[in-house]
Parts: C-alpha cells; structure tokens; sequence
C-alpha cells in the first residue's frame, strides 16, 4: 500500500539557504583573527565541502595540507580547532542577524503550504545548533520551533553525513517510515546520507555542489521555485510506478 506523503525533511546549509559563501568568508575571519596564514578560496573550499562539518573540515586541512606545523598533542590542536569553530560560528551568525543570508527560492512557499496541508516540517543538519537557530530565527521568525517540531543536527548526530544517522533520529522523531517523507539536500554526502535511510530526496545544488554526482535522486532542480506539495505527490507516484524521474 502506498504511504501518504506526511513530512518534509530539509537540510540546511545549500539547501534552506545558499550559506556557504558565508560560511566560507567566516572561515576566513576566524583564521585571520587567529593569526593564522590560511586562507581558503573558493575552488578550495569546493574541495573541502566533501568533509562534512566544521570542525572536521579544519582538521582535515591541517593535518593534509599543513603536515610541517608541529603537532605539539592532539588535544592542543583540537583546543585551536574548537576555538576557530566558535569564532567562525559568531561571525557567521553576525552575517545572518544583519540580514545577509536569506531563504532559497521556492522555500519559504513550499514550508508554508505544506504546514497548511498538515505535513510535517523537520531538519537533518550536521551544522551546529546555533547555526540552524540563527538562520530559521532570521527566516522564519522567533517562534520557528513550532514549525519545525523536530529539529536533528550536530549535537544530536555527530557521524556526519554521508552517514544517515541524522536522517534516521529524524525519523524516529517523526515517528514515521521514510516511505511517508521527502528530503531536500543540495550535496552528493546529503543525498547519500537520505537515501541510505530510505528518503525518496529532491536535490537543489549550489555553485558548490553543482559537479556532484546525483543518482539516485527523485529530482535535481536549480532551486524549490513552483514546487509544490501536489507535484512533489506526482513525482513521488511516478518513481512508486518505475517511471522515468
């Protein structure tokens, strides 16, 4: 028997919001500000995306790029680390409190019909809490947390995506199978990490994750412009039948 559609799954980063040439520039302050040499482009940082999470991000470039740094202890270099996450998050949340960052196209209205029709808002992030807070607070307003009653991220799922252990807490939380849900990613390590917990995913890429390769997906499209909740029923009936996407 087919499932009814009941709840819509988003990432965040690339996918509510083009973000990451903000989190990018923040990247950037935080190591300037640390009196670090390290600067990242955006061909760089295209690369890096493929390492899913801050932190992990910086580990990874410093320990493949920067092997002649002395490693004094691993705990000293973790304590840099989290300093330049929690430095680079404050000027990435300054960004959005000034307005910076807003909502892709199509989101804001696929959000707000899909409440109507009584669908059920969640997000499956490896971004940090206050990251998600800053940017839903912005978009949405302060009372977001009544949209999204189900809210999974870094504190909650710490094997970052492609690993699907966001999208399944997401799902117990809901409390239904992944037949009944859609989720929206912008990234190859997104859409590994939702159809691996059995997520039918429209993908909107980036200019970052435009080279991505995206089999698998229910649908890549260039933003959520004119989807709506009967289209995406129309996709999800084709895919059910074996047709085409």
């Amino acid at each position: 028997m087919d499932q009814p559609l009941r709840a819509l799954v988003f990432d965040v980063d690339g996918t509510l919001a083009d973000t990451e040439h903000f989190h990018l520039c923040a990247f950037n302050r935080a190591f300037a500000d640390e009196g670090l040499d390290w600067h990242w482009d955006e061909a760089l940082y295209t690369q890096l995306l493929d390492v899913s999470g801050g932190r992990e991000r910086m580990l990874h470039y410093w320990r493949a790029s920067r092997e002649r740094m002395v490693e004094i202890d691993a705990n000293a270099i973790l304590d840099v680390v989290e300093r330049l996450h929690q430095a680079k998050t404050g000027v990435y949340e300054a960004m959005v409190s000034d307005g910076l960052v807003g909502l892709r196209p199509g989101v804001l209205a696929l959000m707000e019909e899909a409440r109507r029709r009584g669908l059920a808002l969640a997000i499956a992030t490896t971004t940090s809490p206050v990251n998600v807070a800053a940017l839903l607070r912005r978009a949405v307003g302060p009372q977001w947390p009544l949209h999204f009653p189900v809210v999974c991220d870094a504190s909650s799922a710490p094997r970052k995506k492609p690993h699907p252990q966001v999208y399944l807490q997401a799902l117990a939380q809901l409390k239904l199978p992944p037949q009944a849900c859609i989720a929206f990613e912008d990234s190859a390590n997104g859409l590994r990490a939702a159809t691996a917990a059995g997520l039918d995913t429209v993908v909107t890429p980036t200019v970052f994750t435009q080279d991505h390769d995206f089999s698998g997906a229910m649908r890549v499209l260039p933003s959520l412009a004119g989807v709506t909740v009967a289209r995406l029923g129309r996709w999800r009936a084709r895919l059910a039948e074996g047709a085409a996407p």
